[in-house]
């Protein structure tokens, strides 16, 4: 697998409308967003290709800001960004759990420093 492409699980995701100034999702994308992501219990697919990340059917362009963590006494890693889905905003925090996150955490550093070097971190 290359960093141009990469694909996970993940256990967790949560994303909410930032900044406070953009605009205001509607209830019908928030409903969509709790029901797919937010509330759902379910693993869901990440694809991330070169500069925009997909999560299930929302796809994230224009990323602003890339953090990726693993915390202490954790086996998992956290990716959060802030980017763009169509003409709304959002911060995303996405949790891979995995006997191998600090392989995944290496290859988003990787995929974080291939396509996104001039970004503030």
């Amino acid at each position: 697998m290359s960093h141009s492409e990469l694909k996970y699980l993940s256990e967790k995701i949560h994303m909410h409308r930032w900044p406070h100034d953009s605009p205001i999702w509607d209830d019908s994308t928030q409903k969509q967003i709790d029901d797919s992501i937010n509330k759902n219990p379910e693993k869901k697919q990440v694809t991330i290709k070169e500069k925009t990340i997909q999560i299930e059917n929302f796809k994230f362009n224009f990323i602003k800001k890339i953090g990726i963590t693993v915390p202490f006494f954790k086996e998992e890693c956290t990716l959060i960004f802030e980017a763009q889905f169509g003409e709304l905003f959002a911060h995303v925090h996405i949790t891979i759990k995995s006997k191998n996150h600090v392989d995944v955490f290496n290859q988003l550093i990787s995929w974080r420093d291939s396509f996104f070097s001039n970004l503030d971190v």
